[in-house]
């Protein structure tokens, strides 16, 4: 039998058990700790495989998309971030795991501690601690991200109503000719939309607009239409040529690391009037009725969750 990791994090979540100091357990970006005397502690974790969530070009020379070691330290690190930002919370600490291959590891691992580095200093985190092992396969890097929530607390997936609208915060499509390799995480984005309005859900789009949305639809017990003419394609989505439209690859490609979230209608005036960041977009509408949709040109279809899924059998 073949499943997805969703069946499976749906499985591991019938089976944790509620505490005290459990806020919010698997099935976010993040989960949500109680933390006695100080602020809720938001902790996310990542792992990238090399031959699946990317290839160095030192070792896969010519392979679309491939980085070097340096880049996959970035993108490790701002891969939680964004999850990070995500759940609008301030990011602290990481503590970093790193599988190493017995050849060539050692400058592969300050390449690659030099990247996160990089970019955990331009979000002010610290990287305290981790594990280093070598082995006979690919590098594989394991970032753990530890941060705060705000006053505000932290903005879940669950809690997106019929009415609210959808926004983007940036342009989507065509990450693997250099995006998914070079992005910012939105954390700034983030804290501003939080202090400005009442952020009902919000995710980071990582597997695909329309997967994501998805996700958000399903944790909210609602469902959504989206507008095809709102939706910001990239330059790159259309620079890609193959079978798929500049739409196509917006809705599906993922790795594109814009948050989406959801408002009431009053607070997305808000936004459009006086935008606390640049860059943002109304793109669609959450129903009461399930499922996703696409509306375009004046027609209203039935929208697949586009997007990459990792597959376990």
């Amino acid at each position: 039998m073949t499943t997805d990791e969703f069946a499976f994090i749906d499985w591991l979540r019938q089976r944790t058990q509620a505490t005290e100091r459990v806020l919010l357990g698997p099935g976010d970006d993040a989960a949500l700790l109680r933390w006695p005397g100080g602020p809720d502690c938001l902790v996310t974790t990542d792992m990238l495989l090399e031959g699946s969530c990317f290839y160095l070009a030192e070792t896969h020379p010519g392979s679309p998309g491939a980085g070097t070691a340096r880049q996959i330290g970035r993108k490790a690190m701002a891969v939680n971030l964004s999850d990070m930002a995500a759940m609008a919370g301030v990011p602290v600490a990481a503590v970093v795991s790193v599988g190493l291959p017995r050849k060539g590891g050692r400058a592969l691992a300050e390449e690659l501690y030099l990247g996160l580095r990089e970019m955990a200093d331009a979000f002010d985190t610290a990287i305290i601690g981790g594990d280093t092992n070598s082995w006979d396969g690919p590098l594989v890097i394991n970032v753990t991200l530890l941060g705060e929530a705000t006053p505000r607390g932290a903005v879940r997936r669950k809690g997106a109503r019929p009415g609210d609208r959808l926004f983007v915060t940036g342009p989507l499509g065509g990450s693997l000719l250099g995006k998914h390799l070079d992005f910012t995480p939105r954390v700034r984005e983030a804290l501003a939309l939080h202090a400005a309005v009442a952020l009902h859900a919000m995710i980071d789009i990582s597997d695909g607009l329309a997967a994501d949305i998805a996700h958000l639809c399903a944790e909210s017990s609602c469902g959504a239409v989206l507008y095809a003419d709102a939706i910001p394609i990239a330059d790159a989505a259309h620079a890609l040529a193959d079978e798929h439209t500049p739409l196509e690859h917006a809705l599906g490609d993922g790795e594109d690391f814009e948050l989406v979230f959801a408002v009431a209608p009053a607070d997305a005036e808000t936004l459009l009037q006086a935008p606390p960041v640049p860059g943002l977009t109304v793109i669609g509408t959450c129903t009461a009725q399930a499922g996703l949709w696409l509306e375009e040109k004046g027609q209203r279809r039935p929208l697949p969750p586009l997007g990459y899924v990792h597959t376990l059998s």
